[in-house]
């Protein structure tokens, strides 16, 4: 039997290393991932690739009954077993089951309105990296027994250390097991779980079915990202198939012949192996190796929902928790369960409706499908023997895999022939190899409206596996129009498979207050979607939050003060440019100027006070004149832009009497601006009234996102009337109409962070704080009030509202008169100096003043750009860069003042004259 990590190893050199089980424990497959191109498919895990229930399950129970024993059987009873999100749910709770004594808790990426947070943690190495914690009983973590944490797969170890510190700092105790499938660490891994007990002082076991590891040769990761791009080329110009199967099929190329390796390295527990070798499913090897899977068809038979008769008031697996309990009653129903589950299989099939349109992938004429019965027909399902049983796979959803895996077992129990594995987030290159553990996939919409957003998902080797018929099983959070969508999942699967049943599991929810919003059930006469909850909180103010008065500015965000956000610079950069982290997921520490930076300052804030008040007069002024006889509604973007509102609201109310209503709200790059605060000004404010606000713009990425931001929310929420123009002080991009100033100068509100911002930080966007009904969040530095100068940064301009009057209104008068279409000068800027010093990412490149500095006091800089002869504003940006050890370079031609060059490809090994080699970690 060919190995499934064959196609990877040959063409990237990449070689298995261990226990000689481990090939029949781990397949190799490639995916788009900025920091590890390959990944370790597991062959008895029960997610991308389709197992007999028994296998998964039994991996899971051997697991847990080794703890047991190493624990004995009074600790096991003390203990807690946690697993992760979402691959390791369901073996984490087999895990628990072979404890046979300890309840079971899962963390999970969907928050749940009324369930409150019991901690949460990170996954660096994660396409989606948040994960909550949400007992149903607050003192389930709360306990001094041992915690048994299940993965897959421990490779680095951070994801198991980084929960270990955030639950040990809230609820210490005295050991801790942690168990996975295979153990991969490297050799410079191998003594961080020793070195981390001992800082803790704590015991930490580590329990594993297999160990070995992963030799990567040099360069791997850029092969790997070469290759996942070929290959993605090669299936798109070959057209066989859309996103609805996106198989791709094997090149002939071969790279370095890898050997797969063996070494003396100890087994911990053969067992595990001791029958994978012929256990995972091999259906998909036979004749794949010579064609790719059979493209969808149009379905000839219509989904048939069941009723399970689940269990009143029994969780769904251990989003909230799982007692002993729970599993004798689970166990005691899952005979009938798999019976109506079996008669549904063997009911007369439902033919499809014939005026449905064919699947857009399917090539065949609709008018004429492909006949089963002809065995001249190429893409026809292969016969079943009258005397052989049907194939059937039970899939589950995502963090949904241990019911799903449960049903399966008590479907093998009863004699059915069963496979089981789970859909998933997690996007990954099909490349139809027996040699390669990913043969096919299928591509649909996520279904239970997600926390971060819609997005893709995935259903590896079910399509071409053979499958006479499919038990999807979802929760009823996930029964959602989306579901059944012509371009869904059961769509999806009804073109590959003859027959589909959906088996929906109700959503456990704890008793929550009954003002909580609930997400109803989708059933197929009802079409709309679930309401949003229309209670959104009152904007916060000073001096509750924020050292501004509070009539300056309502903040639409939520209080995070009390959350711990704030990272070293160097880590919050390595995670981001590797793709581990958004920046807007963490804080910087927040930069506390030094006696010499402090007089700058005060010293530019003097000096350029009048320059700031002509700006600002002349930018209010341009909004109120092309908005006669209106009120405008001032909503600056928090928080660069939310000192300047403040200031274009002090102008209005001292030279024209009026008081403008003035908010703040948070825009994420990449992510958009925030919708239930667009919701709540909707509510309480004519949309067209609404002026959005900015300090300046750097290459108008913003300016974008904002434009961008409010088409999507227009479709989605059918609210129209929100004008994607931003009034700015500054705008030396040349990317808005509406400015006070073209010119590139120092603003002194950009010299600093929270300190002239009313001691607000930067917002935070982060699912497990912020969800779906929740405005994004910020934190309010109280304990900074003794260096805030907020208030002196205001006066110092207003005071100079009065001298600046009648030159304002020259201004005006004269921008109103020109073309002040934007020319977008500064992105092709930046464009040029991304390519000029090999960035290659212009998200890397900051220009202005106030960008520069930015990068100077949150980022890892690498060099600044600094315009030949532009030293009267740029005093402060060089005390920083002397301060980081940052070269300043003068260069000609820019349209800013200086540019900030973020440090690229950076890591905390990165060295070199140039600022981008990397030392190996």
């Amino acid at each position: 039997m060919v190995w499934t990590g064959t196609w990877v190893a040959e063409r990237l050199g990449v070689e298995l290393i261990g226990d000689e089980e481990l090939p029949a424990l781990l397949g190799l497959a490639l995916r788009r991932n900025p920091k590890r191109a390959h990944l370790l498919v597991s062959s008895v895990l029960g997610k991308h690739v389709p197992q007999r229930p028994s296998v998964v399950y039994g991996s899971g129970l051997d697991l847990g009954r080794r703890v047991r024993a190493l624990l004995g059987d009074e600790e096991a009873a003390r203990a807690v077993v946690l697993g992760y999100a979402e691959t390791a749910t369901a073996l984490g709770h087999a895990v628990a089951d072979g404890l046979g004594l300890a309840p079971y808790l899962h963390s999970t990426r969907r928050p749940v309105a009324g369930v409150a947070r019991a901690g949460g943690f990170e996954e660096s190495h994660s396409h989606a990296t948040s994960h909550l914690l949400l007992p149903e009983d607050p003192k389930l973590l709360a306990g001094d027994g041992p915690l048994v944490l299940v993965d897959d797969e421990f490779s680095t170890g951070n994801t198991v250390l980084n929960t270990v510190r955030a639950l040990h700092e809230r609820y210490p105790r005295d050991r801790y097991v942690v168990v996975a499938l295979v153990d991969m660490r490297s050799a410079a891994d191998l003594g961080r779980l020793d070195a981390f007990a001992a800082e803790i002082g704590a015991r930490v076991d580590l329990v594993a079915g297999a160990a070995g590891t992963v030799r990567l040769p040099d360069g791997v990761l850029e092969k790997g990202q070469a290759l996942v791009a070929a290959q993605e080329r090669a299936h798109a110009s070959a057209g066989t198939a859309s996103d609805a199967d996106a198989t791709v099929a094997a090149g002939a190329a071969t790279g370095a012949d890898a050997t797969v390796a063996t070494s003396a390295v100890t087994v911990p527990d053969a067992s595990l192996a001791a029958g994978a070798a012929t256990a995972p499913d091999a259906s998909l090897a036979a004749g794949a190796a010579t064609a790719p899977a059979a493209l969808p068809r149009t379905p000839r038979e219509t989904p048939v929902r069941i009723d399970l008769g689940w269990p009143e008031g029994l969780p769904d697996g251990g989003r909230h928790g799982f007692t002993p309990d729970h599993r004798t009653g689970l166990e005691a129903a899952l005979p009938a369960m798999a019976d109506r589950i079996a008669q549904a299989l063997r009911a007369p099939a439902a033919p499809a409706d014939p005026a449905a349109p064919a699947d857009p992938a399917d090539p065949a004429d609709p008018a004429d499908p492909a006949d089963p019965a002809d065995p001249a027909d190429p893409e026809r399902p292969t016969p079943v023997p009258p005397h052989a049983p049907p194939r059937v796979l039970v899939l589950g959803f995502e963090e949904l895999m241990y019911a799903p895996l449960r049903l399966g077992t008590a479907l093998e129990e009863a004699g059915h022939d069963v496979r089981y594995s789970t859909t998933t987030r997690s996007p990954v290159l099909a490349v139809d190899d027996p040699g390669y553990a990913i043969r096919t996939r299928l591509v649909f919409p996520a279904h239970d409206d997600p926390a971060d957003g819609p997005g893709e998902r995935y259903a590896y080797n079910v399509a071409g596996a053979g499958f006479d018929a499919v038990v999807a099983v979802v929760d009823s959070t996930a029964d959602t129009p989306a579901l059944h969508a012509p371009d869904g999942l059961l769509a999806r699967l009804a073109a590959h498979i003859p027959r589909v049943v959906l088996a929906v599991v109700p959503s456990y929810t704890p008793a929550v207050p009954s003002h909580a919003p609930t997400v109803p059930s989708y059933t197929p006469t009802v079409s709309e979607a679930p309401e949003r909850s229309s209670m959104l909180p009152e904007p916060l103010r000073g001096p509750a939050f924020s050292s501004y008065a509070p009539e300056e500015v309502g903040w639409l965000l939520q209080d995070l003060s009390d959350v711990e956000l704030e990272a070293p610079t160097e880590e919050r950069e390595e995670a981001i440019q590797s793709g581990g982290a958004h920046y807007a997921e963490s804080l910087p520490v927040e930069y506390q100027p030094s006696e010499r930076y402090q007089e700058l300052f005060h010293t530019a804030l003097e000096s350029s006070a009048t320059r700031i008040a002509r700006a600002v007069g002349t930018v209010t002024e341009t909004v109120l004149a092309e908005r006669p006889g209106r009120r405008p509604v001032l909503v600056s973007l928090a928080r660069a832009g939310t000192p300047v509102g403040v200031l274009m609201r002090r102008w209005a109310l001292a030279r024209h009497d009026l008081d403008l209503p003035h908010y703040a709200v948070s825009i994420v790059r990449g992510r958009g601006i925030d919708a239930n605060a667009l919701r709540w000004l909707a509510a309480h404010h004519d949309p067209a009234d609404v002026v959005f606000v900015d300090g300046w713009t750097g290459k108008g990425a913003i300016t974008r996102e904002l434009a961008d931001a409010l088409k999507e929310f227009e479709a989605t929420e059918g609210i129209t009337g929100f004008d994607p123009e931003i009034a700015v002080l500054a705008d030396p991009g040349s990317c808005v109409r509406v400015h006070g100033t073209r010119e590139d100068f120092l603003i002194p509100s950009a010299c600093l962070n929270s300190t002239v911002s009313g001691l607000i930080s930067r917002t935070v966007l982060r699912s497990d704080l912020v969800g779906p009904d929740d405005f994004h969040g910020a934190k309010f530095y109280r304990e900074l009030a003794g260096a805030d100068v907020s208030a002196d940064f205001l006066d110092a301009v207003a005071a100079r509202f009065d001298e600046v009057a009648e030159t304002v209104d020259t201004d005006v008068k004269e921008l109103l008169a020109t073309d002040r279409t934007p020319t977008w000068e500064g992105w092709a800027a930046v464009e040029r100096i991304s390519e000029e010093y090999g960035i290659h990412d212009v998200n890397l490149v900051k220009p202005g003043v106030g960008e520069t500095t930015r990068v100077l006091l949150r980022r890892v800089p690498w060099k600044i750009l600094a315009k030949r002869g532009a030293d009267a504003d740029l005093a402060h940006v060089r005390l920083l860069a002397e301060q980081r050890g940052v070269p300043v370079e003068e260069v000609d031609g820019l349209p800013y003042s200086c540019v900030g060059l973020i440090h690229p490809q950076y890591t905390r090994g990165a060295t070199g004259a140039d600022g981008k080699a990397v030392v190996s970690q």
